[in-house]
């Protein structure tokens, strides 16, 4: 038997029980066919990196299992008759991979199982209050009123420029033309 592990994704239009029935469908034909259910997760509601079939949103479920590879096909085939589901993925897991997810099982049950703390109050004894600070008396200034329009400075012409070209042609000799 091989460790396989199949992600799938429902369409969002579904209500919780027929979201819980369409995943209890699959783990059915994974049962029917001599595959252990290892590990079931589910991912609830997420956004798609891209739109698939115009939806932008999907359930999303993991489940683990133990089977034999003539498994993969009916449970793809499932999967593709079945008009509920948006995308699937199913995948052998080698060794390292299954180490890997037998490691965040137990993270995410010693997660699920341990006390939830409830945040301690500071102790009356340890509160300080700030002094209070008597505010300064703030002066009324009167801003001073202008009545004289302001007029924009006039536009100013900057001199006008010699050409070099024009002295140029004003120092040089005409040419003497040959005649023969």
């Amino acid at each position: 038997m091989n460790h396989y592990e199949t992600v799938f994704i429902l369409t969002p239009v579904l209500s919780e029980d027929q979201m819980k029935e369409a995943v209890e469908k699959f783990k059915g034909v994974l049962t029917a066919d001599g595959a252990t259910i290892v590990n079931e997760e589910q991912w609830g509601l997420r956004k798609l990196a891209y739109p698939i079939q115009k939806k932008s949103t999907g359930f999303y479920t993991l489940i683990e299992f133990d089977g034999e590879p003539t498994l993969i096909k009916k449970l793809e085939t499932a999967f593709r008759r079945d008009e509920r589901i948006i995308r699937f993925l199913t995948f052998r897991l080698d060794k390292y991979a299954a180490e890997y997810a037998a490691k965040r099982r137990s993270i995410r049950a010693a997660k699920a199982n341990a006390p939830k703390e409830e945040p301690k109050a500071a102790p009356v004894e340890e509160v300080v209050e700030a002094p209070e600070v008597e505010e300064a008396p703030v002066a009324e200034v009167e801003a001073p009123v202008v009545e004289e329009a302001v007029e924009a400075p006039a536009a100013v012409e900057a001199p006008a420029v010699e050409e070099p070209a024009a002295e140029a042609e004003a120092n040089v000799e005409p040419e003497e033309t040959k005649e023969d």
